[in-house]
């Protein structure tokens, strides 16, 4: 029984000589799968940050390659990388869609020659814009680089179905649904004829750009709105949803975006209710998955609309054109500023973030007392801003008559691969008087 013992001894001795090591080996082992492999438990919270990144309407203006600090990208490597952009997209197929009526084209339309067309005058220009009085403003697009597709067509009804009656409201829309369904079949023309160029042409499109007639262009349209897989808009005038008045995207994402009725069926199937144009145009990219993204635009809506001042909590500002930064597509006119610095803080930081907002804490905002007509003398306030070439433009276009603007529009229709429009003499006739 002595022997026995002894060995026991000894075994247990070297038992816990072996087993201390191999715990710490493990341990070991254990904490580095830990470390690389998160805990199984965490992948639902990862797809739920996911996800609210994805329909997030607070996104910041760049992407994390964007957004790396001095040190790390220079200025001149950040010129190189926008230089190096510039010239991709130069070299790419980009469809550039204009949507709307032509109140004040004389004033907006050599803005977008000038800081879009000409930017890239490798893209195809698209026009979709119904017939009014001032239709015979957009001869001013025979000035364009590459005209595709002019269609100036007289508005017909569109019959109001079930499920839009459902998931639309005509709350806050000037003529309610009919209003918005008109808007909608204007912003959908953009696609339907892009694709059926694309067609007949046997090519696709890298980019679509979408914007205003209306919308008045301060600054060039920079290389870095193009981003791949996502759909940019302009912060700001969200309106419970995302801002509408401006989009850039790749073809897919813009099927998405621009397919405004066709996709109303798929908002009803969601159990979506009672939406504007622009939360409707946020449920769009969510509801079929399109990742978007916000970043600050140098535009604005120019507006003859009248509005009260100062706005309320859900009122609408309108910028005076000559703020030195840009307007993300907000309401603004040529005018005296009526209220600047301190006064703008005041008034801005009333308003609802949420609804008809818009960027002003950099000090560069003015806004204009816009309950009244434009104030007389406009004309000079625009020159001063627009400057020399887009002052010519407009004092050019004040001087037109009916001979000289069917000659300007059959030019432009010389240089337009596909033309659909009424004959340039009732273009003109139903805006200046015959000679």
């Amino acid at each position: 029984m002595y022997v026995p013992r002894r060995v026991s001894d000894v075994d247990r001795r070297l038992l816990l000589l072996l087993v201390i090591p191999c715990l710490s080996l493990l341990l070991l082992l254990s904490l580095s799968t830990i470390t690389l492999e998160p805990f199984p438990t965490l992948a639902p919270l990862r797809n739920l940050i996911y996800t609210h990144t994805l329909t997030a309407t607070t996104e910041t203006s760049d992407f994390a390659s964007d957004s790396k600090p001095n040190d790390v990208n220079p200025p001149d490597e950040i010129e190189n990388r926008r230089r190096r952009k510039k010239e991709e997209l130069v070299n790419s197929k980009i469809a550039v869609c204009l949507v709307g009526g032509a109140r004040r084209f004389e004033l907006t339309g050599p803005s977008i020659i000038e800081k879009i067309l000409s930017v890239y005058p490798n893209a195809d220009l698209f026009l979709n814009s119904p017939l009014d009085q001032n239709s015979f403003k957009l001869r001013l697009l025979k000035d364009a680089p590459r005209l595709a597709w002019v269609r100036i067509f007289e508005p017909k009804p569109i019959n109001e179905t079930e499920p839009m009656v459902r998931v639309l409201t005509p709350m806050n829309s000037p003529n309610g649904i009919k209003g918005l369904l008109q808007y909608f079949n204007l912003v959908e023309g953009c696609i339907t004829m892009i694709k059926a160029y694309q067609n007949e042409n046997n090519f696709t499109y890298d980019w679509i750009v979408r914007t205003r007639v209306d919308g008045y262009w301060s600054d060039p349209l920079d290389p870095e709105y193009f981003k791949p897989g996502q759909y940019l808009v302009p912060p700001g005038s969200s309106y419970g949803g995302l801002n509408d008045r401006f989009g850039v995207g790749d073809l897919n994402t813009s099927t998405v975006a621009l397919s405004r009725l066709s996709l109303i069926p798929d908002l009803d199937s969601a159990g979506l209710t009672r939406l504007n144009s622009e939360s409707a145009f946020k449920a769009q990219l969510s509801t079929h998955r399109v990742p978007y993204v916000t970043k600050p635009l140098p535009f604005c809506i120019m507006t003859d609309r009248t509005y009260d001042y100062p706005p309320a909590s859900y009122g609408v500002p309108v910028a005076a054109l000559s703020r030195n930064g840009p307007l993300n597509g907000a309401k603004c006119r040529p005018c005296t500023a009526a209220c600047s610095g301190s006064c703008v803080a005041e008034v801005m930081g009333k308003l609802n973030k949420g609804w008809s907002w818009t960027e002003w804490e950099n000090g560069t905002m003015t806004l204009c007392d816009a309950h009244g007509e434009w104030e007389e003398g406009w004309e000079k306030i625009f020159d001063g801003v627009a400057g020399e070439k887009l002052a010519r433009a407009r004092e050019q276009a004040g001087g037109l008559d009916s001979m000289r603007c069917v000659r300007e529009f059959e030019e432009m229709r010389g240089v337009t691969v596909k033309w659909e429009a009424p004959a340039s003499e009732e273009i003109c006739n139903l805006g200046i008087r015959p000679n």
